[in-house]
């Protein structure tokens, strides 16, 4: 006998809520630039199809230099700029939204709570160090208990190298699974910390000098990998808000071969 195809259901929470999901966007480069755009379709699509839809905040102590124009989503106009600021002001405007910016880190909120809770957190960051401080405090948000609003469910993580990227979805927690005779329910997805921390303590000793122009950022990164990963991260999540269950929990991709490797569920 074959062994059940294994799944994660997602929280009834994030299908049938009673208030727009809350959703922690952490850095707003490359890739979280781009993915705070693809939340805005995803959050009007939502709202098409009788969804309350999501309540973004962004985090991000970052000012937008001349390095950041093409590559991220920014005009000369706004060198100088929070990148948080701009984004959100932006698509506020673009999609009558009521979305938040925060032009510091993401640690920066560690002593209060109730200022970084969510249901979602979606971390494009460039340091491991950064990865490490988000999962320290997601996992102290785990130890609580309850069933407010606001109780933290899913972290996405999406990173990428010069052609290489990854998207990384973990619950917080456990997810209650519903029993099923047709698949392996699987309730804990491991946070990439916990999954690949060898590999990301290694990454922090790379060079990750700041560019002083997009020539010079170019020869760090693809033109379109951040696009990539946040459109594949972007899918995923879609994925768990209009089906109801994944069967893979990220994916690889990989530019040069454009070979793209799903992230099974153990």
């Amino acid at each position: 006998m074959s062994a059940l195809p294994a799944v994660h259901i997602t929280d009834n929470f994030i299908i049938n809520p009673p208030n727009p999901i809350t959703v922690n966007l952490v850095g707003a480069g490359g890739t979280g630039s781009q993915m705070l755009t693809a939340l805005a379709r995803i959050n009007h699509a939502l709202i098409n199809l009788n969804h309350p839809g999501l309540s973004v905040t962004v985090y991000d102590d970052d000012r937008i230099s001349e390095a950041n124009l093409g590559r991220q989503l920014f005009s000369e106009s706004e060198v100088g700029f929070y990148k948080s600021v701009v984004l959100v002001n932006r698509l506020n405007r673009f999609f009558g939204t009521n979305w938040k910016a925060k032009n510091y880190r993401f640690a920066d909120d560690l002593y209060y709570e109730n200022s970084y809770k969510a249901n979602l957190y979606i971390s494009c960051v460039d340091t491991a160090k950064s990865r490490f401080e988000i999962s320290e405090m997601l996992y102290d948000l785990s130890m609580g208990s309850g069933y407010d609003r606001e109780r933290p469910l899913y972290w996405m993580d999406l990173g990428n190298s010069r052609d290489t990227g990854q998207v990384v979805l973990s619950t917080i927690g456990n997810i209650k699974q519903p029993e099923s005779e047709k698949y392996k329910t699987v309730a804990d997805l491991p946070f990439i910390t916990e999954m690949f921390r060898d590999q990301l303590e290694q990454a922090d000793k790379l060079d990750d000098t700041p560019s002083c122009s997009l020539a010079e950022a170019l020869t760090k990164q693809d033109l379109f990998i951040n696009s990539s990963v946040a459109n594949l991260g972007a899918s995923l999540l879609w994925q768990l808000f209009q089906q109801g269950m994944i069967f893979n929990r990220g994916m690889f991709v990989n530019l040069k071969t454009f070979i793209t490797q799903p992230l099974k569920l153990a």
